[in-house]
């Protein structure tokens, strides 16, 4: 399979072969990846099967540069989403709403996604994916006349990568760097409830299950990464940071901006009705972030048909304290109880983390302070 390029245009020569000879895991059914492309499609597929896996119902994940900007399992969509999308009161399947969930996670950067879903694409997901600003898909198998569908986006560039579901990675991975060659065994521990050690409180069923999601999106999060969870759906993913409180906070932030995004003064910006989805997600993301400079505070006057109603420091923290059931889980040992003080902050009530730090007693200790059950998984996730 030749690529359209490597990592960056400068790398022109790029090319993937598989390392079975002649056994493709993955099928290129229209467009011309790019070497990124296809690290994006290996890893969300890798995500999306084992979140279904584990949690028996079908996933989705909308990637960015290797990393889930959002990943969720099919479930209920809220009003935020059914406004934005257009749904109104109609009804929707399954699959398309996992990927609407996953997308609403952060949707400013889903925006050029790479999508991945469990399941086979269905009309329905071709009709959403036709609508939205994505670069390509990859699923197990797709019903006739999708990938049709599909191959019209982009004027013919929409990248559809079909999976063998069947296909068993090799047990042992290899990567090449510098004129070494580092090779490790696969990391294929099963994600089962069998995972959460209690070491406080009572953590429920509920609770399991976006824990559960929650280690299979930082499976295959750049690391430091830490995952913010409610109702089978990641509200804030904090990747690829060298802190992990850093980590902590960036994945808080933007779980705070997914909550304020349901907020009465955020959901009555009243914009003109030529102003496009992805255009409003970014403005309502920037009145939320507050922080607008003179020019944005122009152009934004220009995008409204009447002036936005003011949303106070007061208004934003007493919102914000209504935030609850939220799970945090991390892809690392918590090294500080600072990642705790910090997590609660954003309705946290359950945190699951490999445990075995130096200072894990004081982890403890912040979380029954806090009141938030505690699980020890044991197990490290750490991606790179």
């Amino acid at each position: 399979m030749e690529l359209r390029y490597g990592t960056n245009p400068q790398q022109r020569r790029a090319e993937v072969s598989p390392t079975r000879s002649g056994q493709w895991p993955v099928r290129l059914l229209n467009g011309e990846p790019s070497f990124i492309n296809l690290l994006d499609a290996l890893n969300a597929w890798q995500l999306v099967s084992e979140a279904s896996a584990a949690l028996g119902k079908p996933a989705a994940a909308s990637f960015k540069h290797v990393s889930p900007a959002g990943a969720a399992v099919s479930g209920p969509l809220d009003a935020v989403i059914e406004d934005l999308y257009g749904l109104g009161d109609s009804a929707v399947g399954t699959l398309a709403s996992a990927y609407l969930r996953a997308r609403d996670a952060d949707p400013k950067s889903s925006y050029g996604d790479f999508a991945a879903v469990s399941h086979p694409v269905d009309d329905e997901l071709a009709d959403l994916l036709s609508r939205v600003i994505c670069d390509g898909i990859v699923a197990p198998g797709y019903a006739p006349g999708t990938v049709e569908r599909l191959s019209r986006k982009k004027n013919g560039r929409f990248l559809v990568l079909e999976v063998d579901g069947a296909a068993a990675p090799p047990p042992r991975e290899t990567r090449e760097v510098f004129g070494l060659r580092l090779t490790q065994d696969r990391d294929q521990l099963p994600l089962t409830r069998g995972l959460f050690t209690p070491r406080h409180g009572d953590i429920t069923a509920a609770q399991q299950d976006d824990l559960l999601l929650g280690l299979a999106v930082l499976r295959y999060t750049q690391s430091n990464s830490v995952c913010y969870l409610r109702d089978g759906m990641a509200l804030g993913i904090g990747a690829g940071q060298q802190s992990r409180v850093d980590c902590t906070r960036l994945a808080g932030t933007k779980t705070d901006t997914w909550w304020l995004r349901r907020h009465p003064a955020v959901r009555g910006l009243d914009f003109k009705p030529d102003i496009r989805r992805q255009e409003r997600i970014n403005w309502q993301v920037r009145f939320i972030e507050g922080d607008l400079t003179p020019d944005e505070e122009s152009r934004f006057a220009q995008v409204l048909r009447a002036p936005a109603t003011s949303l106070t420091p007061q208004e934003r923290a007493h919102w914000l304290g209504t935030l609850t059931g939220v799970s945090f889980v991390s892809d690392g040992a918590l090294p500080f109880r600072d990642n705790v003080d910090h997590a609660q902050r954003h309705g946290v009530s359950a945190i699951a983390e490999p445990g075995g730090s130096v200072r894990s007693g004081e982890v403890e200790t912040a979380c029954r302070e806090h009141g938030i059950a505690l699980a020890h998984t044991g197990l490290r996730l750490f991606h790179h």
